[in-house]
């Protein structure tokens, strides 16, 4: 996919808002009040353009390079791209311009500048009020959604609260501090909130309700433990530490404990079944289909964790039966650390289950065995049986039931409901339950580990080492600078574009 600037797209980009949700950009020029949503099939189409930036192939596979490849869980191939060696060896001299950092901060605010058309045009619709809420609520929550992400990786960024209409528009200044960027993350994840209805089943690759409440437990926490913990610009933050992780726990426990469309999975290779994708865990989830006719619209994903093998298709081992499934074999680019997969129990069915040591043929014979002549163990969180070619339906997960209870444990401390959520989980696993009796501080580090496996190639664990401010925990940043690893900077292909980012 071609490259752009997102000042540029920005401005461009807008207008083809009521096109479809191709995923091209098209320039057809400014935004015009003369685009406007004159039915209900335009306004979702209009939505459905604000989700669409997230299936960029550059954005979908950045979750992976920047959620997991600079800690200690991945590591990479000695061939792959040199942008990504370099966030996978924290090159930090080279991050300024370096393209996956670039299309990350590039594709969401493509989709914040989305979000705000809808935002500004839903209100003067002809349907549904019911139906306006939670197309506006939807867009509330990608806009939260798009900027807690740019912040947790960036800190300061441009604040675009309404749409780009001309060119002087595009060279916003960084926001203030982070508490202006907050008031707009914490704001519209409590307005989506308000405004959407919860699903009566799951919806893949859309938000309702219960979403908004999951980001609004995953945003007050990260302010409150990222504050606690001293990390650089969150600890000016005026918020208070204890209303933010009260605020977390009280948005967690909605989810949690208030409704009852979502929930605990038993097993855990249905959670990463791809024919389950609307199963009880997935509270929001990439919407990518092997049907799809272009990439982004189908998934590779699942070939960035597999090893190439011998270019056949390869078994697995479902669990403790004597079930085989097949997948292709793959690219080798998500490397499984050596580390880390001897750091977990050894009956531990998030190792056992979900990460592979060794393949097999159609006859359920081992074909190949780790560490022989098997390069890495691998994830399986990311296969599909029914695959067709390159094409799969494996999808990123974004917000996971799992991971708001956990959210729900850290932020409330050793409650018997907290214990009760960790503890199923580590059963899940196969795992003894937590020693009772543990501090706020003990308990509180034990969710930190838990979360480590729990939400292992999920794109979440750099954000955890940063809440936490442990970077000592990454092998290549220990004695880096508090400057150099806390953000990454902002690409300087934005800085030339943006004056406002040069002062």
């Amino acid at each position: 996919m071609k490259k752009s600037n997102i000042l540029l797209t920005l401005a461009v980009g807008t207008a083809s808002l009521l096109s479809s949700c191709n995923l091209d950009e098209t320039p057809y020029g400014f935004y015009s009040e003369d685009n406007f949503y004159k039915t209900e099939a335009d306004a979702e189409a209009a939505v459905n353009y604000a989700y669409g930036c997230m299936t960029f192939l550059e954005y979908s596979r950045s979750i992976f390079f920047l959620g997991d490849m600079p800690t200690e869980v991945l590591t990479t191939k000695s061939d792959a791209s040199m942008d990504n060696q370099d966030l996978n060896n924290w090159k930090v001299a080279n991050f300024k311009t370096n393209g996956t950092l670039e299309n990350f901060f590039k594709y969401s605010f493509i989709g914040i500048n989305r979000a705000n058309a809808v935002i500004k045009n839903m209100p003067g619709c002809d349907f549904s009020q019911d139906q306006k809420d939670h197309f506006l609520g939807e867009a509330y929550f990608l806009r939260a959604y798009n900027y807690f992400n740019l912040v947790k990786n960036f800190g300061l960024v441009p604040l675009h609260s309404a749409v780009v209409e001309s060119l002087d528009q595009t060279s916003a200044p960084l926001a203030s501090d982070l508490d202006e960027l907050y008031d707009i993350i914490l704001g519209d994840c409590r307005r989506a909130s308000d405004l959407m209805k919860t699903y009566d089943s799951p919806h893949i690759g859309r938000a309702d309700r219960v979403a908004a409440q999951s980001l609004a437990a995953k945003a007050y926490l990260y302010v409150a433990s990222a504050k606690e913990h001293g990390v650089k610009l969150y600890r000016d933050m005026k918020r208070d530490v204890k209303e933010m992780y009260d605020s977390a726990a009280y948005y967690a426990n909605e989810v949690v404990f208030n409704q009852n469309v979502y929930g605990f999975e038993p097993d855990l290779l249905d959670i990463y079944d791809v024919e389950k994708a609307n199963g009880p865990e997935h509270i929001f989830i990439m919407a990518m289909d092997r049907t799809g006719t272009s990439e982004g619209e189908y998934s590779k994903i699942s070939k960035m964790f597999i090893p190439y093998i011998d270019g056949a298709t390869i078994y697995l081992k479902q669990g403790d039966t004597d079930d085989f499934i097949p997948s292709h074999d793959g690219w080798g680019e998500y490397r499984t650390t050596t580390d880390f997969y001897n750091s977990f129990e050894e009956n531990d069915r998030r190792k056992t289950h979900l990460i592979c040591d060794k393949v097999y043929n159609a006859n359920g014979e081992v074909n190949a065995k780790y560490p022989d002549n098997f390069e890495y163990p691998f994830s399986r969180k990311y296969i599909d049986p029914q695959f067709s070619g390159d094409k799969t339906s494996t999808r990123p997960f974004l917000l996971r039931y799992s991971d708001v209870a956990l959210i729900y444990a850290e932020a409330e401390g050793p409650t018997a409901k907290a214990y009760q959520l960790v503890n199923y989980i580590r059963n899940r696993a196969g795992l003894a339950e937590l020693k009772p009796g543990l501090s706020l501080e003990e308990f509180r580090e034990a969710v930190y580990n838990e979360r480590r496996f729990e939400l292992s190639y999920e794109g979440d664990r750099m954000y955890d080492i940063r809440r936490w401010n442990r970077f000592d925990e990454i092998p290549e940043a220990k004695g880096m600078s508090e400057e150099d690893v806390t953000f990454y900077p902002i690409p300087q292909a934005e800085i030339n574009l943006n004056g406002s980012l040069r002062k």
